[in-house]
């Protein structure tokens, strides 16, 4: 068996891979609740000033947590890959064989075998990665950039074959070339009184209230069971790679596997596990996306697989790190499928708040360069602000992405990857 007192000394250092260090300091609850509060509190003050009601409507926070679902489950695939140190950019391949799955099955026999056909697409995807990557050494991006070539090609392709064949079963329930006939709705449900009482006191316009009222209808109020499904993967996810002599081993593997080998981890076994979990769990993501449109469709995943990429390394690798940049990049998302416009302008003075904050925070802690650009940028869009009543359709259906690159920015700098993430490994090197 291996030696886990040796693994977890191993991994108690300040570079662990968990975004840990000299003198940092962890969120306690009463501060993560008091950071929530001011939130909440800048939001109405926004609100209020700019009139910019969907900044915390009901149906906007409803919109934005469809919307995180597939990037968070994206975001958690890599995660797992990561890790275990193989470097997945495959994700947004394995989502469109995901989604093709999930359509292919969910018109026959309906949306939870969708959602099963998901994971089993994105695991064989995760599975073509595991043995390019683990076992033939393969260049972990070459790799990822070939599964998401392959994918987009062989789904079109069998989309013309199954779904558009003419006078076939498919093509007759309302399947074409570009997508798959229409699958049953999947149920969704809401948390019973609280909803409506919340929706009474969101009508009230009280300041603060009304507004906290609006987001907390909009996460209780016509959930789908696949939202409760993801939100449980996360949890399992930390419990089960922190809290586990599993996951122990699985993160060795990221961090120093020929010392893990030497302990006698098979770092083999656990690369391959961690990505045909990867493949799944963004397979599951697809398969979301399908199911909330009742079909699979070309195109579907819009580069998500690429955002919930982003959301891992903004998370730190870590699970709350990749739920809470797929609930702002699920924001972002929900804005430009309402149009919202004059929400996005809105939203350019709550940027400058933050990022003179983020400037105050980086001169206090010696970071003068980090601090003047993010200053620079603060007075760009105050202009745009104030010389402006609206933004620019194409530019809000931009945000999600403008959100990304301007996350990854401020964050670059307190991200601790493994350490042994992307690099090849052969097996015996420990012996």
């Amino acid at each position: 068996m291996p030696n886990l007192s040796k693994i977890a000394q191993g991994l108690s250092g300040p570079r662990a891979g968990d975004g840990g260090g000299k003198g940092r300091r962890r969120l306690s609850y009463p501060m993560v609740l008091l950071v929530i509060a001011a939130a909440l509190l800048l939001i109405s003050l926004l609100q209020a000033y700019t009139g910019a009601r969907d900044l915390s409507s009901a149906g906007q926070y409803g919109g934005a947590l469809t919307a995180a679902v597939p990037i968070g489950l994206a975001g958690l695939g890599g995660l797992w890959a990561e890790r275990a140190g193989v470097i997945n950019i495959g994700l947004e391949g394995m989502m469109m064989l995901g989604a093709f799955c999930a359509g292919w099955i969910g018109w026959q026999h309906g949306p939870w075998a969708a959602a099963l056909a998901g994971v089993i697409g994105g695991a064989l995807g995760g599975l073509v990665h595991a043995v390019a990557t683990v076992t033939f050494g393969v260049d972990h991006i070459v790799s990822g950039v070939a599964i998401n070539i392959l994918a987009l090609g062989v789904t079109q392709y069998l989309a013309k074959l199954w779904f558009g064949l003419e006078g076939s079963a498919a093509a007759q329930a309302g399947g074409n070339e570009k997508q798959s006939p229409p699958m049953e709705d999947m149920s969704t449900f809401s948390v019973p009184w609280i909803s409506d009482w919340l929706g009474t006191l969101e009508n009230k316009d009280w300041f603060f209230l009304s507004d906290a009222a609006g987001i907390a209808r909009g996460l209780c109020t016509n959930v789908s069971w696949l939202t409760l499904v993801a939100a449980g993967l996360f949890v399992g996810t930390f419990f089960l790679l922190w809290r586990s002599s599993f996951g122990l081993r699985l993160r060795s593997c990221g961090e120093n596997p020929v010392a893990a080998e030497s302990l006698g981890v098979n770092v083999y076994t656990y690369k391959y596990a961690a990505l045909l979990v990867s493949g799944g769990l963004a397979g599951l993501g697809g398969a979301f996306l399908a199911i909330v449109v009742h079909m699979y469709s070309d195109g579907q995943t819009g580069g998500r697989g690429y955002i919930g990429l982003a959301t891992m390394i903004f998370g730190n690798w870590r699970p709350g790190g990749v739920a809470m940049g797929a609930g702002l990049f699920g924001y972002m998302d929900s804005l430009q499928l309402r149009g919202g416009g004059g929400t996005v302008h809105a939203l350019l003075l709550l940027v400058v708040v933050l990022l003179i904050a983020a400037a105050l925070w980086k001169i206090r802690t010696t970071g003068t360069k980090t601090a003047v650009a993010s200053l620079v940028v603060a007075a760009v869009l105050l202009v745009w602000y104030a010389l402006t009543d609206a933004v620019p359709r194409e530019f809000v259906a931009a945000t999600p992405y403008v959100a990304t690159l301007l996350v990854l920015a401020l964050a670059a700098q307190r991200l601790r990857p493994p350490k042994a993430i992307g690099r090849t490994y052969q097996k015996g090197q420990g012996t």
